[in-house]
C-alpha cells in the first residue's frame, strides 16, 4: 500500500469518525424521550469529590414557582426560541466588549442542559459548537416541557446537590413540590453560583434577585403551568438600571401563560447579564451558564 493510499484511508476514516459522531449525541437524545437520566456529565465528575446528592421528580412533581422563576432568571425567552436567544446573546456579546471581559453569557436553557448532560465547562469553541450541535437536537427531538423537566433535575444547586428536590430539602428541608415563591426565588437566584453560595449562605445579590425574580414571576410563560396563585407584579423603579426591568417590557402581563403574546423586545436571562440587579456577581461556576 502506497504512502497516498494510506492517507486516503485515513481521511475517509476521519471523515467516517466525524459523521457518526453526532450520531451519537443524537441517540442520547431520542432515548431521553421516555427515559430519564440516571446522572450526567457533571454529577458523574462530582461523584470524584463524593456522593452526590440527586433525586429525580417528575415536572407535575415540581413547584410551578420554581420553574417560572428559574425561567426568569436563566432564559425568560424559554418558551419562545428554537434553542437559541439571538437578541441576548447579541446583547451579551455588546456587554462583553464593553466591559473589556466576559461579564455576561447568552446560553439558553436549552443550551444550558446540552452542557450539563453531556459536555464539560472548559470555554472553547469546539465545545460551544458541540453545545449548538446538541441544543438543536434537544429542542428537535424533545418538548419544552421535557427540556424544563430535564434541566430541573440536573442543574446543580450547591456542592454535589444536583436538580430540583436536592435542592428543596438541603436548602428548606421540604419536597421541590412543596416550594414556596419566595423559596423558589431564592434558589433561582443562586442557579450562577451554587457552591459559592452554598458555602458561604446568602448574599445580598441573592436576596436582592430573589426579591426582583419574586416579583417577576407572573410574567413569564412556562408549559403546561397549573392554577395556583402567583405573587403579585412588581414593577422595577422607574430609576433603576434599564436591564432591571427587562422582563417586565418584554413579555405580555395580559397572557402571561400564552406562547402566542406579543413578540418582545431584546431580553434574556441572568447569562445575558440584562435581567437583574447588580448582574456582576452573577458569573457562572458550573454547568449553567456560559
Amino acid at each position: 500500500m502506497t504512502r497516498r493510499q494510506r492517507l486516503s484511508k485515513l481521511l475517509a476514516l476521519m471523515v467516517m469518525v466525524a459523521a457518526l459522531y453526532p450520531l451519537w449525541y443524537l441517540g442520547q437524545v431520542l432515548w431521553l424521550q421516555h427515559h430519564n437520566p440516571q446522572q450526567s456529565a457533571y454529577m458523574d465528575r462530582a461523584k470524584e469529590q463524593g456522593q452526590v446528592q440527586y433525586y429525580w421528580r417528575d415536572y407535575d412533581q415540581i413547584s410551578d414557582y420554581l420553574k417560572r422563576a428559574v425561567l426568569i432568571s436563566e432564559d425568560a425567552q424559554f418558551t419562545r426560541h428554537g434553542g437559541f436567544d439571538w437578541p441576548g446573546i447579541r446583547y451579551a456579546l455588546k456587554r462583553n466588549l464593553e466591559a473589556g471581559k466576559p461579564v455576561a453569557g447568552g446560553s439558553t436553557i436549552t443550551q444550558q442542559l446540552a452542557k450539563n448532560l453531556y459536555l464539560s465547562g472548559d470555554r472553547s469553541y469546539l465545545r460551544k459548537g458541540k453545545e449548538a450541535i446538541i441544543a438543536l437536537m434537544l429542542e428537535t427531538g424533545l418538548s419544552k416541557r421535557r427540556i424544563l423537566e430535564l434541566y430541573l433535575n440536573v442543574a446543580q444547586w450547591g456542592h454535589q446537590i444536583y436538580g430540583a428536590e436536592a435542592a428543596a430539602r438541603h436548602y428548606f428541608h421540604v419536597s421541590a413540590a412543596d416550594l414556596t415563591p419566595l423559596q423558589a426565588a431564592q434558589l433561582a437566584a443562586m442557579l450562577p453560583r451554587p457552591n459559592q453560595y452554598d458555602f458561604r449562605g446568602p448574599s445580598d445579590y441573592v436576596t436582592e434577585r430573589a426579591d426582583w425574580i419574586l416579583g417577576q414571576m407572573r410574567l413569564v410563560a412556562i408549559p403546561d403551568p397549573t392554577d395556583v396563585p402567583l405573587p403579585p407584579l412588581v414593577i422595577p423603579d422607574a430609576n433603576a438600571p434599564a436591564e432591571t426591568d427587562s422582563v417586565s417590557e418584554a413579555l405580555s402581563p395580559e397572557a402571561p401563560d400564552s406562547p402566542t403574546a406579543s413578540e418582545p423586545a431584546p431580553v434574556a436571562d441572568n447569562n445575558s447579564g440584562m435581567a437583574s440587579p447588580a448582574d456582576t456577581d452573577a458569573m457562572p461556576e458550573q454547568g449553567n451558564s456560559q
